[in-house]
């Protein structure tokens, strides 16, 4: 049988495929056989003297209030790696993709979220970045230094594969560099038969800010189709003193009602960890960690005087036990801390997730309307 060159892994590696290994970059906007450095601009500084091949265009920009187009691709194949750096705040670049031509993206998040980084950007200094940077280590994504977000979700589409940034950064005419954001990438994929049983992948953002009093935050909801559920970034702002994860996370399959299916025992218990993240005062409080397949890799403190709140950021992969759906799929988390006589206190805080999933298209018309700027922005 001849094998597609999907599915990698040390055990197939060293077998032969018909794959064909394309690139997208700035310095090959279409992935065209021999059609890298190719890019000329005699007005290009570092460049100048040397001719065409040379380091001409490695990224492009991003003007505000822009689209901008960086994957157009005519299947079958599959995105098999993605590298991205960049600049100002991560949280108004929104990534969008579109499987096989539907007009409804079927990954809509911002782009810091969707590589595990809802808290830092880049900004206009460059020291900004290094403030919040915490190195993610798991198979599926990795954030390196100083602002290296890489993807190695396997993206399998027939038809046809359209990737965007748009900038929702507000344009100022009189200064038309204001706001811009400008993108380094590298999107590696393989144009191969996908078989039969691949479903597409799909990534929703959601944010509760501030959760509602007695309620739960919803990662997912009116999803449809059959599929199976992979991973949870959450990006949690506590608003409260004490501990914050006491929550239940709830997965509602095929038709549940009031009760799921599958039910957590905790927050930091379904982010892989245990008591608290907490390894005692003497040895520094919350421990940081990133793993493979779950980690709490970002714990930002009060600094004292601006950064007041306490901030984590958190993964879990469903690579080794995804969690799968026949025709529908809910999933929510709780929020809880503790009161002053052992009780449970509903906490109100900020919670913003970013849910992965593969499904069979078509992708449900249900997707959340964004928040706009001012509601997607976090400091």
């Amino acid at each position: 049988m001849t094998f597609s060159g999907l599915d990698l892994h040390l055990g197939n590696l060293a077998r032969v495929s018909p794959a064909r290994s394309r690139s997208l970059s700035p310095e090959n906007p279409t992935g065209g056989k021999g059609m890298g450095a190719m890019h000329e601009d005699p007005n290009h500084g570092p460049s100048r003297g040397l001719g065409r091949g040379w380091k001409v265009r490695p990224c492009i920009d991003l003007p505000a209030g822009s689209v901008t187009t960086i994957a157009d691709i005519d299947g079958p194949g599959a995105i098999q790696h993605i590298w991205m750096t960049p600049t100002n705040n991560w949280r108004f670049l929104i990534l969008r993709v579109y499987w096989d031509g539907q007009e409804q993206p079927s990954i809509e998040v911002p782009l810091g979220d969707f590589f595990c980084c809802g808290f830092a950007s880049h900004g206009n200094n460059p020291n900004h970045t290094g403030a919040n940077f915490r190195q993610l280590n798991s198979q599926a994504v990795c954030v390196n230094p100083g602002s290296a977000f890489n993807c190695y979700w396997q993206m399998p589409f027939r038809k046809h594969c359209r990737m965007t940034v748009e900038n929702i950064q507000q344009a100022f005419p009189a200064e038309p560099q204001r706001n811009k954001a400008n993108i380094y990438y590298q999107i590696d994929y393989t144009l191969t038969e996908v078989p039969e049983d691949a479903a597409y992948l799909h990534a929703q953002f959601r944010r509760s800010n501030p959760l509602p009093y007695q309620q739960v935050h919803t990662l997912l909801d009116g999803i449809t189709g059959r599929g199976h559920y992979v991973g949870t970034y959450i990006a949690w702002t506590v608003h409260n003193n004490g501990w914050w994860g006491e929550g239940e996370i709830k997965f509602h399959l095929d038709g549940d009602g009031e009760f799921p299916t599958i039910c957590g025992t905790g927050t930091e218990d379904y982010f892989c960890g245990s008591y608290n993240f907490d390894v005692g005062h003497q040895h520094g409080g919350y421990r940081e960690f990133s793993t493979q397949y779950a980690g709490l890799h970002q714990v930002l403190k009060p600094d004292g005087l601006y950064n007041s709140q306490q901030r984590f950021g958190m993964y879990r992969w469903h690579i080794l036990d995804p969690v799968r759906f026949e025709r529908d799929l809910k999933v929510t988390i709780q929020a809880l801390g503790w009161r002053s006589d052992g009780r449970y206190l509903p906490l109100q805080d900020d919670i913003a997730s970013t849910s992965f999933w593969y499904q069979v298209l078509p992708t449900a018309p249900t997707f959340p309307k964004l928040p706009d700027r001012d509601g997607l922005e976090v400091i």
